[in-house]
Formats: C-alpha cells, structure tokens, sequence
C-alpha cells in the first residue's frame, strides 16, 4: 500500500467515524423534539439555539461525573461490556457506502469505512457481538435485577437476529439476478439498484422509466420484517422491555453510571442511525437518487448522493421516533410470539417464496 492510498484510508475511516459522532447528537436532539411536538410538550429548549447543544450538555455531565462501581461486580467484565456495546455499533457502520466514489488526483476515495465482499455476514457477526456487551454486564453488575435485564436481552436479540438475517438472505438472492451472481457487498447492492426499472423491460418503459430500481418494490415483505427486527434489535419502543423501568428498575445497565452508562446510551443510538442505514442500503437504494450532472454545479452533484442518503436514512429513523411516541410497550410473552411465531416463520415463508420466483425466472419451471 502507498502513502497516499494509506493515507486515504485514514481519511475515510476519519470521515465515517465523525460522521457517526455528528447524527447520533442530532438523533438524541432530534427525538427530543419530535417527541415533544408529539406529545403536546415543549422539548429541549434552552440549551442553544432551540436547545440544540442540550445533547452535548448532558454528554459533558456524563463525562465528567463520577461512575461509581458496586463492590461486588466481576471487575473485568463489568469494565470491558460498555465497550463491547460501543465498538460493535461503530464497525457496523463502517460497512455501509454513504455516497458516490470520487477520484482525489490518480486515486479513488469510496464513502465507505471499508468495503468487505463478505460485508453483511460481518455486519450479522458485529450485531451478534453486541448481545455479549449485554449479557456481561448484567452478569457482572452482582445484582438480580441487571442479569434478569441481561437474560431477557439475549433471549429478545436472538429471536429477531434471526429474522433479520432471513430478510437479508432475501434480499441478497434478489440481487444475485440483477448482475453478475450474488455478492454480499454491500457497495455491488447499491450498484445494482442504480436507473429505474424501465431499464430492464423496454415494452413497460414508458410506465417504469420513472420507478427507481430499490429492492424495497419486489422485496415488500422483506423489508417490513427487516425493519420490525431492526426495531426489537436496537431494543426500541415497543420492544424496550430490556428497559422495562416499571419492572427491573433499569434493565442490564442499572449498576452502571457516568461514562460507562453514557457508552450505553451512545452505543443504542449509533445502532438505531446503522440499521436505518443499512436497511435504507438494503431495499432503498442507498445513495442512489435522480442524477444532475451538467445542470447542477459539480460540487453540489458529487454532493447529491450523500444527501440522498441522509434522506432515505432519517426517514426511517422517523419511523423509530413515531413508533415510540405512539405504541405502548409489550408484554414479554407478546413480544417472544411476534419474533418466533409470526416474524421468523413469515421471514423464511417469503424466503421460500422468493427462492420459487426467481428460480422460474431464471430457469423457467420445471413442467416446461
């Protein structure tokens, strides 16, 4: 590797990672106020312009406030879980493209932390790891009430991880006919959804040509379960029974306080911005959108598909903040039912589903 491709690696992995830092202040902000305006409140309001630096005041609190460590804790695994939580969230987000290539002299520089051809199998390796931060420090915490949080945690991730990882099967089967074989990259799964579906059939050109090609269209049912999963993953309302306050005081982290808690809490709302992502990567197209070259000034047109980008993602990020301002929490029973009954036999139903389709398309059915 040369200088300058390391140097352009360093450059990425800056930009993704200070990018992740910038939403996740905006997301917390951002929910405060939306909650609010839906809940007839006022909201964050006097720290900043329309109390947009209230977020940065409570992280410098929680900075700088003493974190207290309970005497009968398992030390090394009480200290490590916040950072098992923290880590994996940002490596998640390191596999995703937030905008177009661009050539810096003789080299390209990709808007993507790195691009893996094994991409979404790390994506479901780092989202496995994350239920470890979890589970250890309701362990190591040396009280009931973070290990029932803990418990309940796990059992709550592994049922969803597995409709989730059957939706995104789904999706990469689909995209396997739209090039050359399937890919796991998740840069190629943009690629394959760029121009709009007119592309492919001439004889409905005129009635597609302004469809864009996003997967979310043949892959409707996919990406509803993909998104429920995402939802009870990042264990969001109304899935939040990790959390239950009226029920195990404060879930996993009750023991937790300071900059340790602060991990947690960063680490939840990284999560919610890089399943919105990855999801708006996944059946939305990415940073695909309508294209200006030669109307628009070059600065504004390179610039174009990270807002798209930004678009698809925080319109989904909506959808979490609207989901927790209107459904009620619930019950445990009725949350373990939706994962086992209803998401994972509905996930592998539309996987067996989508298996036949494109099958007959490619090969024709079998009578023929």
């Amino acid at each position: 590797m040369s200088w300058p491709e390391f140097w352009i690696v360093v450059l990425r992995v800056i930009l993704t990672f200070g990018l992740l830092l910038v939403v996740t202040i905006l997301n917390v902000w951002a929910e405060r106020k939306i909650l609010a305006k839906m809940q007839s409140r006022i909201g964050p309001s006097r720290a900043g312009p329309y109390g947009i630096l209230q977020t940065l005041a409570d992280g410098m609190k929680l900075f700088f406030k003493e974190s207290i460590t309970p005497r009968k804790v398992e030390l090394g695994m009480y200290v490590l879980a916040p950072f098992l939580a923290v880590i994996p969230a940002f490596l998640i987000f390191m596999m995703v493209p937030w905008g177009r290539p661009f050539m810096i002299g003789d080299h390209e520089v990709t808007l993507q932390g790195a691009d893996l051809n094994v991409g979404l199998l790390f994506i479901l390796a780092m989202s496995s790891m994350a239920v470890y931060a979890v589970i250890l420090a309701g362990w190591s915490s040396g009280s009931t009430y973070p290990l029932i949080g803990g418990v309940r945690a796990t059992a709550q991730a592994i049922s969803y991880e597995a409709a989730m990882g059957l939706a995104m099967v789904a999706v990469v089967m689909f995209s396997a006919t739209q090039g050359d074989g399937g890919t796991l990259s998740l840069a190629e799964i943009v690629e394959r959804q760029s121009g709009t579906w007119g592309d492919l059939s001439p004889a409905l050109q005129p009635v597609l040509q302004f469809v864009p090609r996003w997967n979310v269209f043949p892959q409707i049912v996919a990406f509803v379960i993909f998104f429920i999963a995402i939802v009870a993953e990042t264990n969001r309302a109304p899935f939040d029974l990790v959390e239950a306050e009226q029920e195990i005081v404060g879930g996993f982290h009750t023991e937790y306080s300071g900059i340790r808690f602060a991990m947690f809490f960063l680490a939840e709302y990284i999560n919610i911005f890089s399943m919105s992502a990855i999801a708006a990567t996944l059946f939305l197209g990415g940073w695909n959108g309508p294209t200006f070259d030669g109307v628009l000034p070059g600065f504004v047109s390179a610039v174009l598909p990270t807002i798209y980008f930004l678009a698809k993602t925080y319109f989904l990020v909506f959808l979490f903040f609207w989901l927790r301002a209107t459904l009620p929490r619930l019950r445990y029973d009725q949350l373990m039912q939706l994962g086992w009954k209803r998401l994972i036999p509905g996930a592998l139903g539309w996987l067996i589903v989508s298996t036949l389709v494109i099958s007959f398309r490619q090969f024709g059915p079998p009578w023929s």
